[in-house]
């Protein structure tokens, strides 16, 4: 019994060897499954991309053909959140406070991360540039100049030379103010010398709809709005704020034909929280690159008033960097002061 004693020790020793045993042996394959989990290959789990406006527009539109895409490869269903509000700073914010681990993406816009912190400034609760990891340009989104039917002005030259023969004459509606579609007019007014009376609308429907019962005589907003309006003489659209026409219209005219330098397109494209792995950022930009290069995808776009356009991780950082510089210089030459807001 004494070899055994020394051997095994007591029957309380064995019950603590035992019970360390057990503890041990539960640490290892906790610490195994943490490592397995880490190591589990992405994604694992449904992929949410916000949506900053409401379902039914050309954003939600764009969204799901991405995350549709994305679903494809990707194996996991991408959820399309619509988070609507404050000129797309809502959806924006969110986005930006969200984990950076490629399970949170974001349909960034023009109007949130460029017009809008142009406009707002350190108002804004997030940084445009420090705040997101971008991860690819999808489309362009085209203004369109367009007038009321009864204005004796059918293409921008003669909209310019009336305005220029009776100032503060004409009314430039928009969406409100500080939105790409005001700035738009704005840079009309800087480029030409012209001078029209801007009147702020809270949305774009009620503006066509004043804009077609002549309450206002020029407006500038979404190409796809406009259309089947231009298209049954309700109105006339003069021209886009491309810097050429777009592949899918080419009958109508690029603004800057007439205005050099006039450019008014806004876009949208995929970003995600600042911090997203790289590795995961290129995985999800050669995706998405692939499949808008696809010849039924550039359609579907061009069906809905969009133009494809694809950059690197890197290229649409830089091109909202250079958005941003334009837009605050338009923003002061104009004397746009966040003050008048609505």
């Amino acid at each position: 019994m004494t070899i055994l004693a020394t051997a095994w020790g007591s029957t309380g020793d064995r019950r603590r060897h035992a019970g360390f045993a057990i503890a041990l042996t539960m640490a290892i394959l906790v610490a195994a499954s943490g490592q397995a989990s880490a190591q589990a290959p992405y994604p694992s789990r449904p992929i949410r991309l916000i949506v900053p406006y409401p379902p039914g527009a050309g954003t939600d539109f764009t969204a799901r053909e991405i995350g549709q895409q994305y679903s494809k490869v990707l194996g996991q269903p991408v959820v399309i959140d619509n988070r609507p509000g404050a000129a797309a700073i809502i959806g924006h914010a969110l986005a930006a406070k969200s984990p950076p681990d490629g399970y949170t993406l974001l349909l960034g816009t023009t109007g949130g991360l460029v017009s809008g912190p142009a406009l707002v400034g350190s108002r804004i609760p997030y940084d445009p540039l420090k705040d997101f990891t971008t991860i690819g340009l999808a489309t362009y989104v085209p203004y369109a100049l367009a007038v009321t039917a009864s204005l004796p002005a059918n293409n921008v030259k003669e909209l310019i030379d009336l305005a220029r023969a009776s100032p503060r004459k004409l009314n430039v509606a928009s969406p409100g103010v500080g939105t790409p579609n005001h700035l738009g007019a704005a840079q009309l007014m800087t480029l030409t010398g012209i001078e029209l009376v801007h009147v702020p609308y809270k949305g774009g429907s009620l503006a066509v709809t004043d804009l077609i019962a002549g309450n206002v005589q020029i407006l500038v907003t979404g190409l796809l709005q406009l259309l089947p309006h231009h298209r049954a003489g309700r109105l006339r659209i003069l021209g886009v704020g491309h810097q050429q026409r777009l592949k899918a219209y080419p009958d109508i005219p690029a603004i800057a034909e007439t205005v050099p330098g006039y450019y008014n397109t806004g876009w949208w494209g995929i970003v995600a929280p600042a911090g997203t792995p790289k590795e995961i950022v290129e995985r999800l930009n050669a995706i998405m690159n692939k499949a808008l290069a696809a010849p039924e995808t550039i359609q579907r776009f061009e069906q809905n008033g969009l133009e494809v356009a694809t950059t690197t991780p890197q290229g649409f950082h830089d091109m909202i960097v250079a958005d941003l510089q334009m837009w605050k210089k338009l923003i002061k030459d104009a004397k746009i002061s966040v003050d008048v807001l609505p």
